[in-house]
């Protein structure tokens, strides 16, 4: 898929668990999980923009496209 989500990196570069993600932004941690390893078919601007909130992120920082013919 074109669209890689870093939600993990984040996640670490802030110290968090997921479950305290998903706490904090209001969403289970089950709906955390697909949106984290990309298998979400879309993502509401709402939760994004929580998830840019409490990570003190850009949407940039947490999605990016790539082509499909790029390495790694």
């Amino acid at each position: 898929m074109p669209i890689v989500v870093s939600i993990d990196v984040m996640l670490a570069r802030r110290k968090m668990s997921v479950g305290e993600l998903a706490e904090r932004v209001g969403i289970t941690p089950a709906n955390l999980a697909v949106l984290k390893n990309g298998r979400a078919k879309a993502v509401r601007f709402a939760t994004l923009a929580a998830l840019c909130e409490v990570l003190e992120c850009q949407p940039a920082d947490l999605l990016r496209w790539e082509t499909e013919d790029a390495p790694g």
